[in-house]
């Protein structure tokens, strides 16, 4: 495979494709990609100049942090930070308890020393470089195939990382663009102490709940406030009550005027991941067969623990994040299956193909360069699904927390006797504060009844796979060697939670510290099935590995050969989301997601009240209730004769750009995204630019909330607001 070459290739496709004035609002732009946009994005609204859009370490791209899963901005010069309700309901949940349960009532701190510590583990990242190093990953890897080749890749990355991170204030990770045709390194600053300033009640943040998730009218109030924290020497440091408010290069000004139909906006955020240029019998098998059963398996998982927990008891609170997140993919998967089964996204990715291979096959040296790569990729993915069913009840079975714990502390263990270089990603030194967060979240996020019934509804499933299909240390431990026996295996389970430990903080902390050794004496039964089960595990990720680096070297190939050949068609080329920072952009406006249905773009305040039940999840607090009956609107209406609620545009976002900043072309904070539309989820896979909408909090709701319902008067003097 030549990998060089290919860079070189994509460089020059970028080049022709970004100049077509034929482009869509669709793609999330690399933002050193966007001066080519710039003819663009300033016939469609952008004031500020589009070089300081193109450069991290400039206003407004340094106010635009990363949660690690969701997005954030700085909006004052004391380290708050404003997200989506949703992205800091973990944090919430981890401070509620029944006797104090702010995930219903709320939060909100009247001084910075009245924070709340967010869960363990929250993070917040100011990206600060982007260097491309495809060069230095793909070097000496030209002549490697299979698990050597991935090896090579992860032994260059883990390089560039340590000398990356050599000041120990950074988080630095190595990112593969278009397949792996580019390699990118992003540094960035991780702030340590990161606190809760104030959250609205569920009532706002989550109203309308999993019944309103991914549809419109939308009326949620998705927001939140962490505040960021360092040390009195201003570099990150772990919480400490000494720690100041960190003090970023910039913040965003939020606008009470908000936006109009029309209006130019652009979203900055951290995108998760999309699949828009996988092969046909990729999607053949993701909407055909994982989907469909992935919403059947969630959806069970959702109700075990619904039927395990009662409502607002110490383990209901303690799963509350695991169930809007559960949620959120069913009805995901929901949206994806039927917009597929409506849609012709497998037709057209076949005569795509179809058309891709004619175009190589006529030129000679094209099929000589790109003749066998959609065959050889479309067989490694046939190997990759041969065990699916398998992979997948196993899967849903080690996601026990018990399981899981004791499986992470042994391999932690295992890898712990090798040199820092040599351990497996996830497990250096670099990891260990990951490990021990999640350690300590468990304290308030397990339950033993819940976690058994989980368990053993799983452990039927994959016990009933045949005999072949399923690994006999596995078999051997569960005793399932001959089927699946309900009591015998709930007595099982019993004795094993009963036995173990490992529902014990200090006990989790003492086996985190222990030698690979000492943990191999343990006899928990849970750290005894993740040592039974460890070297087949192990062969199968080895297996796994040996088919990835045959994947990282034909993906490329097939990426140069799209964009040569979407060069030539003047089609535009971005890269799939893969959670680095991305810039999309569009305009304010509504849709039509059916024959005779036209959706307008914004929500009010009275359609929120018209839909309110006072049952959850369409129960808004009495006095948001009040205040607008008395239409005490205040400065927020921005020209309408109500305040928005929420509003739709066309960015191209999906998820991981929750809690991403919505701009003005003054680059002013006008709103947060944190949804998008039923018709629209397809769009990791499918874009479709008469469907394509994403939901944004209007910042005139959020100021009118905070400031005539919660008095959060503290916080709004602390922000610059445009009015």
């Amino acid at each position: 495979m030549r990998l060089k070459p290919l860079v070189a290739t994509l460089a020059a496709t970028f080049s022709l494709s970004l100049s077509s004035s034929a482009i869509a609002d669709e793609g999330m732009w690399q933002p050193h990609q966007l001066p080519e946009l710039e003819s663009i994005l300033k016939a469609k609204g952008l004031e500020i100049n589009v070089e300081s859009i193109s450069k991290l370490t400039e206003f407004p791209m340094n106010a635009v942090i990363s949660l690690g899963g969701c997005t954030a901005s700085f909006v004052s010069p004391k380290g708050l930070v404003v997200s989506n309700h949703h992205c800091v309901y973990g944090s919430v949940q981890y401070n509620s308890t029944p006797e104090n349960n702010i995930l219903e009532n709320g939060f909100l701190a009247k001084s910075p020393a009245e924070d709340l510590p967010a869960a363990p583990g929250s993070r917040v990242y100011v990206t600060e470089t982007v260097t491309n190093v495809t060069d230095k990953v793909s070097k000496g890897i030209e002549e490697l195939s299979g698990k050597a080749r991935y090896d090579a890749i992860v032994k260059n990355e883990k390089a560039l990382v340590a000398q990356c991170e050599a000041d120990e204030s950074y988080r630095c990770n190595v990112y593969s663009f278009h397949g792996g045709l580019e390699f990118y390194l992003i540094k960035s600053l991780e702030i340590k102490d990161v606190r809760l300033s104030y959250a609205p009640a569920m009532g706002v943040g989550k109203y309308g709940g999993d019944i309103d998730n991914w549809m419109w009218p939308r009326h949620t109030g998705d927001f939140g406030f962490y505040r960021a924290y360092v040390g009195k020497d201003g570099k990150p440091a772990e919480y400490s009550e000494d720690n100041v408010p960190y003090v970023p290069d910039s913040y965003l000004k939020v606008s009470a005027k908000g936006v109009q139909e029309g209006d130019f906006v652009m979203v900055t955020g951290y995108p998760g991941r999309t699949n828009r240029y996988r092969i046909a019998t990729e999607v053949d098998n993701v909407f055909n067969d994982s989907y469909p059963k992935a919403r059947v398996h969630n959806s069970k998982y959702v109700s075990l623990i619904e039927e395990n927990s009662e409502d607002g008891s110490k383990a209901r609170i303690a799963y509350e994040s695991t169930i809007a997140g559960y949620n959120n993919y069913i009805k995901n998967y929901g949206s994806m299956i039927e917009s597929f089964k409506k849609g012709t996204m497998l037709e057209r990715k076949k005569q795509f193909e179809q058309e891709l291979t004619q175009w190589i096959n006529s030129d000679g040296e094209r099929k000589e360069q790109y003749g066998s790569v959609l065959g050889e990729l479309s067989e490694l993915i046939a190997q990759s699904q041969e065990h699916s069913e398998r992979d997948r009840m196993l899967g849903y079975v080690h996601r026990s927390q018990m399981i899981s714990t004791a499986r992470r502390l042994y391999r932690l263990a295992y890898e712990k006797q090798k040199p820092n270089s040599e351990r497996e990603s996830g497990y250096q030194e670099r990891d260990l504060p990951r490990i021990k967060a999640g350690l300590e979240r468990m304290t308030r996020r397990y339950d033993s009844k819940v976690d058994k019934a989980i368990l053993l509804h799983f452990l039927e499933l994959y016990a009933a796979l045949p005999k072949e299909e399923r690994f006999s240390e596995v078999d051997n431990v569960f005793k399932v060697q001959n089927g699946f026996d309900k009591a015998t295996q709930s007595a099982l389970l019993d004795s094993m939670y009963e036995q173990s430990r490992l529902d014990n903080a200090t006990v989790r902390n003492s086996l985190f510290e222990q030698s690979f050794s000492q943990l191999n004496q343990s006899q928990d039964p849970f750290v005894q099935y993740a040592k039974a089960i460890f070297k087949v595990m192990k062969a199968e990720e080895d297996k796994s590995k040996a088919l990835a680096g045959k994947l990282q070297a034909a993906r490329p190939e097939l990426m140069s050969a799209i964009m040569a050949f979407n060069k030539a068609k003047n089609k535009p080329v971005y890269a799939d989301a893969n959670s680095t920072l991305r810039v999309t952009y569009g305009t304010v406006g509504g849709y039509s997601p059916q024959d005779g249905l036209v959706a307008t773009p914004f929500t009010s305040l009275e359609g929120l009240l018209a839909k309110n039940t006072d049952v959850d999840p369409f129960n808004a607090p009495k006095k948001l209730q009040e205040q607008i009956k008395a239409k005490l609107y205040g400065d927020y209406t921005g020209g309408m004769n109500t305040v928005p609620v929420n509003f739709l545009s066309n960015v191209d976002t999906t998820g991981g750009n929750s809690g991403s900043p919505t701009l003005n072309g003054k680059a002013e904070l006008v709103g947060l995204l944190f949804d998008g539309v039923y018709e629209s989820i397809i769009g990791d896979w499918d874009y479709n630019p008469e469907l394509n909408r994403s939901i944004h909090v209007d910042s005139r709701y959020m100021l009118w909330v905070m400031d005539k319902v919660d008095n959060a008067q503290n916080l709004l003097d602390e922000m610059t607001i445009v009015k």
